[in-house]
């Protein structure tokens, strides 16, 4: 098990500004070989740091309604339901969830019929109180600064460090912050498989 390295950092900005690029493109820019860079993305991957490479529309560019910001105060409790309520309203391109247990919502909605357009979360009963504000604009900077990983043990939820241990088991990959954890879940595995 390794740290993010110097390298890394420098692959993971360069994918933040443009996740198509071509893997000699970022080689060269690193100094290593495209294989080589391949292999860390690839693991960047399996540690979860990177989730997927997507696409990031600028809604600006396109007439399909007002962009809005929505705050929908949200019964305590109640957040996770009204999240899985929007997960599939066209249009919603963003749900954060704050501190205080709002939910802010990034959507653009024909004619700004917002009520109608975000039935759902409003039928789950669940919603308090709403503040709608116009969205004018947006700008994405996402910032990876001297981040190191934060994994959590697969066997204790400890934080793994650098003298952690990286294992497949069952075809998967686990970390695990010491060698005894990860003997722990091989043998726990290993009676939950004989017992299937």
């Amino acid at each position: 098990m390794r740290d993010l390295d110097d390298t890394d950092r420098r692959l993971i900005r360069l994918l933040l500004a443009d996740a198509r690029r071509p893997y000699s493109e970022l080689a060269e820019a690193v100094d290593l070989s495209a294989p080589a860079v391949s292999d860390r993305v690839d693991r960047l991957r399996e540690l979860g740091v990177i989730e997927r490479f997507t696409l990031d529309l600028d809604r600006s560019r396109l007439q399909e309604g007002v962009r809005l910001v929505v705050t929908l105060s949200v019964t305590p409790g109640e957040t996770a339901a009204v999240r899985e309520a929007l997960a599939g309203v066209a249009g919603v391109e963003r749900v954060l969830e704050t501190a205080d247990g709002r939910l802010l919502v990034v959507a653009t909605v024909p004619d700004a019929a917002v009520r109608d357009h975000l039935a759902p979360a409003f039928e789950t009963g669940a919603v308090e109180d709403v503040d709608v504000s116009p969205l004018v604009g947006a700008e994405r900077h996402p910032g990876l600064g001297e981040a190191t990983l934060g994994l959590d043990c697969a066997e204790c939820g400890n934080t793994v460090t650098s003298e952690g241990v990286t294992a497949t088991v069952g075809g998967d990959t686990h970390e695990f912050c010491c060698e005894s954890c990860e003997t722990r879940f091989r043998r726990r595995y290993e009676e939950l498989e004989e017992g299937a």
